[in-house]
């Protein structure tokens, strides 16, 4: 080595290395983009090796980066560590990611959040509803809110919850269609090729063959603002589409989701963690019910 390692710099290779470019790590560290460019270079001549390979496109690991991220993972879970210890007489403090769906964050978890925040004013709790690009093995989010148990990798997961769907429409569309289950005829709310895997996607798919959506959509919101504007019929989560005022036809869809609290194991010590872990565990567990479909939301 060249020069002596700044273990300062480690977060900043980690944020490079998990975002792929200096602009996203400069916005995950809070940081000046010149900033994290000169740690990067104060990091490689201090090993003696490249970690990145430099292009327009971004910044990719090279052989000897890759090689090095278990370890600064593994630095960055200790030194998590060491500030909760150094903290717990003091309060919590300091910077939680949280991954979940749309359904849960939006009318559910962030309004939840004040009581936790009014109790720990130190703490600051980032949430990201774009599950698809999250990771948490890359440490993308501290924990995350799932709606799909993972089967691999180095995660704590427990079972938190079941979150109902039914078939929905609104009150003037299920009038006018008369009564009976059946879909012939029906007009319907699908959601856009790429959220092809979802279980609602999948029942609509399987339900109405070969015929054409009337409107096709890519988020829940305007699933729901489809459903209410007598567009068509949607499969919707119990608790939002009693909410806005839509009404469900007598179908079982067998598409329940089961609702899974996931954390990298390394962070189980991490009292930050664990405090906004133990508040979101205790807001799905107190709206239960209403998530399952069983009362009104």
């Amino acid at each position: 080595m060249e020069d002596a390692v700044n273990w300062n710099d480690t977060p900043a290779f980690l944020a490079v290395a998990r975002t792929g470019t200096l602009t996203g790590a400069a916005a995950s560290l809070g940081a000046g983009v010149a900033t994290v460019s000169r740690r990067i270079e104060r990091l490689e001549a201090a090993l003696g090796v490249p970690l990145f390979a430099r292009a327009q496109t971004g910044y990719q690991l090279t052989d000897e980066g890759t090689a090095l991220m278990p370890r600064a993972e593994a630095l960055e879970a200790a030194m998590d560590g060491f500030q909760s210890a150094a903290q717990a007489g003091r309060g919590v403090r300091g910077h939680v990611r949280v991954a979940t769906a749309e359904n849960l964050a939006n009318p559910l978890l962030i309004p939840s959040l004040g009581s936790l925040l009014a109790a720990h004013p130190g703490l600051t709790v980032e949430v990201s509803t774009d599950v698809a690009s999250v990771n948490l093995h890359k440490r993308d989010a501290d924990l995350a809110v799932r709606m799909v148990r993972p089967t691999r990798g180095h995660l704590t997961v427990r079972r938190i919850g079941s979150l109902g769907f039914g078939l929905y429409g609104s009150v003037d569309y299920v009038a006018q269609r008369g009564g009976g289950t059946g879909l012939e005829g029906d007009s319907y709310i699908a959601w856009a090729d790429r959220f092809g895997d979802l279980p609602a996607a999948q029942w609509l798919a399987r339900s109405f063959r070969d015929a054409a959506p009337a409107v096709v959509t890519s988020t829940l919101a305007s699933q729901l603002s489809a459903a209410k504007a007598g567009l068509g019929l949607a499969v919707l989560p119990h608790f939002l589409a009693r909410e806005a005022g839509l009404e469900r036809l007598p179908v079982e869809l067998g598409v329940d989701q089961d609702i899974w609290l996931v954390m990298h194991s390394d962070l189980l010590a991490s009292q930050r963690v664990r405090v906004v872990a133990d508040h979101l565990v205790a807001v799905i567990e107190a709206h239960g019910a209403a998530l399952r479909g069983e009362t009104p939301p």
